[in-house]
């Protein structure tokens, strides 16, 4: 396949690499996109608002038993694992290529595959803290198979540390993955269709020629691309490893 043969001589060739990754990377490990026919946002059943409601600031400090009813049950996967696409970006950086994960995700798979250098645009699953005196609290202290609200040891209620709709993303995050994409000479865009703003447009800060974008279906940004490969990501890379 000459996209993947050229796609492998581009990464030979990169010296700073930038992966910009979305929900569809995780897919394979299990946990749900958001917008297929089987993703977050259209797992309603038993839910009395839309699920892009419950998880937004406001709801979480009005209805927190129901925001946790929904964050626990749906967005919770503490067994996952990294799949062959967060391995793969693991090893490029063991093997001493510079190469900097910039992620939509909140799943921390990047960092349990062993990337070091990893810019969470939307927070973690792993970090929450107590609204009222701030307190840090692991998953593990939280989680909960009854779906109740964690509250904290000073009677404050626990938030996860993810961007909630109305939220704005956290600065030195933007800050960081603004210079990283900036100075890199390749971005490998995986599993997003950069309709999220404003992570979408940080993809306009590349000013290199290895823009490859890897996604099962199109986005807005493949006549901007070097090359695109419309698969599912664990094909693709199984191609990659191929000698």
């Amino acid at each position: 396949m000459e996209e993947i043969e050229n796609l492998k001589k581009a990464i030979d060739d990169a010296r700073k690499i930038v992966v910009f990754s979305g929900a569809g990377l995780s897919t394979n490990s299990g946990i749900p996109d958001f917008r297929s026919a089987d993703g977050l946002y259209n797992q309603k059943e038993g839910y009395k608002v839309a699920p892009e409601e419950i998880i937004s600031h406001s709801y979480f400090f009005e209805y927190p038993e129901e925001f946790y009813k929904f964050y626990f049950d749906k967005m919770i996967y503490p067994n996952a694992l990294p799949n062959i696409a967060h391995n793969y970006f693991a090893e490029l950086e063991r093997n001493g290529k510079d190469v900097t994960v910039v992620t939509q995700n909140i799943d921390n798979l990047h960092q349990m595959a062993g990337s070091t250098d990893v810019i969470e645009l939307h927070g973690s699953v792993m970090r929450n803290y107590c609204t009222k005196c701030h307190k840090f609290y692991p998953l593990k202290d939280i989680y909960n198979l009854d779906f109740k609200v964690p509250y904290c040891k000073c009677g404050g209620i626990i938030k996860p540390n993810v961007v909630l709709y109305e939220e704005p993303l956290n600065e030195n995050a933007i800050e960081r993955a603004i210079s990283a994409i900036s100075s890199a000479d390749m971005l490998i865009i995986v599993g997003t269709s950069l309709t999220v703003y404003p992570a979408a447009g940080f993809v306009r800060y590349y000013k290199g020629d290895k823009l490859v974008l890897l996604n099962k279906s199109q986005t807005q940004y493949d006549g901007y691309a070097n090359i695109a490969i419309h698969d599912d990501i664990k094909n693709v890379i199984e191609e990659l490893k191929k000698d």
